[in-house]
């Protein structure tokens, strides 16, 4: 990267905003080779997976990345694989993001793009702070109508409950707000802390009740553990009770499964272990019973489902060996795992821009359980577009992936 390049992109992050308002609003829609320009047809669609982050998480996670890496092996590993080692630069940018000054973010986004050559983790970060006319504006080129909006992950869940509930909260405030400002096109699921499992449930009624949010966003595991444990039933009886959906979001793997996918850059992320942590999760869930004492539970999984459309018929078999077998049981389920993956899960298309990956999902879960997404800002919003339209399925079918389901799930 020449220093002409960096001046320009630190130029245009100094003359954003705040964080708290739209910074880095100047920054061109980041561009795939895999892309080519597509004219969205006429489906109103409703993305349902597009993250957000407030100043004052990110400033938590650098001070975390910064002073104690070793607690959250996962994040830090993710962390290093898409921007490099943090090293001193982020220690001393914690005043930056608590403060007004965007300078010091600008020094380390550019020093990150020298150093990956590569402006699309970066710009990705930049556009996360932004709840306004630049995701807005972002929307409006990719045909989008409406954005369900949820922190980015791993969210609060790499801190101690005393930080990360607070935190939460802040988050849903915020979120909230930008609703308000933007009704027509924003909506929102709630970020909760499941570290502190009974001020989560109560964090989700707020916030479903008070906020008008639509569910909840959590990233997968919490420090290694897994929603299936009894100590997370109050956030589980709660959805249920409110019938709002959990979106079931990936992380890098638990530190207990993490060492094998280190090796090689980025498999651990969303490469393949993203998909592998979060599937098993969602089995946990499914062979615990958790849908059986709480029927009116929903779970939703990005990334077409997380493998498990391709597993599925295989875990029913080998569930039912299992079973009649002579060793240990499971708890009896009243139905096969593929009845629960059909009827408490939903699945949608972000990240996952795959003609074959959504025939298969439209044939094993159908198309009243799939729903649209990108993957914002991560993910370029053009291609999904473009399979989708271009998918030879209904035109009934693409209007219930695109924003009936959505609708009727998240009561929009």
């Amino acid at each position: 990267m020449t220093l002409s390049r960096r001046d320009m992109l630190r130029s245009t992050l100094l003359g954003a905003a705040a964080l708290s308002s739209t910074p880095f609003t100047a920054m061109p829609l980041a561009a795939s080779s895999s892309v080519t320009p597509h004219t969205p047809r006429n489906f109103k669609r409703i993305a349902t997976e597009e993250a957000f982050i407030t100043k004052e998480i990110f400033g938590a996670h650098l001070e975390l990345l910064a002073n104690n890496p070793e607690a959250e092996p996962g994040f830090s590993h993710f962390w290093e694989t898409a921007l490099g080692k943090p090293g001193d630069m982020i220690a001393g940018l914690s005043s930056v993001i608590g403060g007004e000054n965007t300078a010091g973010l600008a020094d380390f986004i550019s020093s990150s793009v020298e150093a990956t050559g590569s402006e699309s983790s970066v710009t990705s970060i930049g556009r996360l702070f932004d709840l306004d006319e630049d995701r807005i504006r972002i929307m409006d080129e990719t045909g989008v109508a409406m954005q369900v909006i949820s922190l980015a992950s791993p969210g609060v869940q790499v801190f101690n409950a005393e930080l990360a509930t607070p935190l939460a909260r802040q988050a849903n405030d915020q979120l909230a707000a930008a609703i308000a400002k933007h009704p027509e096109r924003f909506s929102g699921l709630a970020a909760i802390a499941p570290q502190d499992p009974d001020s989560a449930a109560q964090e989700l009624d707020r916030a479903i009740r008070q906020l008008g949010l639509k569910g909840a966003i959590i990233n997968s595991h919490t420090k290694g553990e897994y929603l299936d444990e009894e100590k997370f039933r109050p956030i589980l009886a709660k959805a249920n009770e409110l019938k709002v959906p959990i979106y079931l979001h990936p992380r890098t793997p638990a530190p207990q499964m993490l060492e094998p996918f280190t090796k090689y850059s980025g498999l651990a992320a969303a490469t393949y272990g993203f998909s592998v942590e979060t599937g098993l999760h969602a089995l946990r869930l499914i062979l615990s019973g958790v849908f059986d004492d709480y029927p009116d539970l929903t779970v939703v999984l990005g990334h077409m489902g997380e493998g498990l459309p391709l597993w599925i018929d295989r875990v029913d078999n080998r569930t039912a060996f299992i079973q009649t077998g002579p060793g240990k049981k499971l708890r009896k389920l009243k139905k096969k795992p593929s009845d629960y993956l059909k009827e408490n899960f939903f699945i949608t298309t972000s990240g996952m821009d795959f003609e074959p990956a959504l025939m298969l999902a439209h044939s094993v879960v159908g198309p009243d359980r799939i729903m649209f997404a990108i993957d914002h800002p991560m993910e370029d919003g053009r291609n999904p577009v473009r399979v989708l339209d271009e998918a030879p399925i209904s035109d009934e079918d693409k209007e219930k992936i695109y924003h009936r389901n959505a609708e009727q799930l998240f009561r929009l």
